[in-house]
């Protein structure tokens, strides 16, 4: 059986990408060196999970689906948390930029949020 290690997310900067997701997310570094441009981030709850590596795409074609699916309102990736209305406040209180009301399917609850370089991200929390 499979399970993630790492997904890679484009971004413009990764330095400054990196500030954001460890200030503004609550995500923490697994792996950082400006130098090299790499920017690696986890989850603070479970930093041995899979991991983000943010992903410098300015001029190449992945700059392009980044920015059509931006105009598309697609999120390029889908968090989990126990509890999404605490932390779309939490969210909010840093600055990020959320997009209109929560949405309630069946399943649990979801909202999209703007990650400030470039991206949509859902944010969802999954009932039992």
């Amino acid at each position: 059986m499979m399970k993630i290690s790492l997904v890679s997310i484009p971004v413009q900067d990764p330095i400054s990408a990196h500030e954001i997701y460890t200030s503004k997310l609550g995500f923490v570094t697994k792996e950082f060196d400006p130098d090299a441009s790499l920017a690696i981030v986890v989850s603070e709850e479970h930093p041995e999970g899979a991991a983000i590596l943010l992903e410098p795409c300015k001029g190449s074609f992945v700059q392009d689906y980044q920015q059509s699916a931006f105009k598309a309102n697609l999120p390029i990736m889908a968090l989990e948390s126990k509890n999404v209305e605490n932390e779309m406040r939490t969210l909010r209180a840093a600055g990020v930029t959320l997009r209109p009301e929560l949405d309630n399917p069946k399943w649990g609850i979801q909202n999209v949020f703007e990650d400030g370089c470039g991206n949509l991200l859902m944010i969802e929390e999954k009932r039992c």
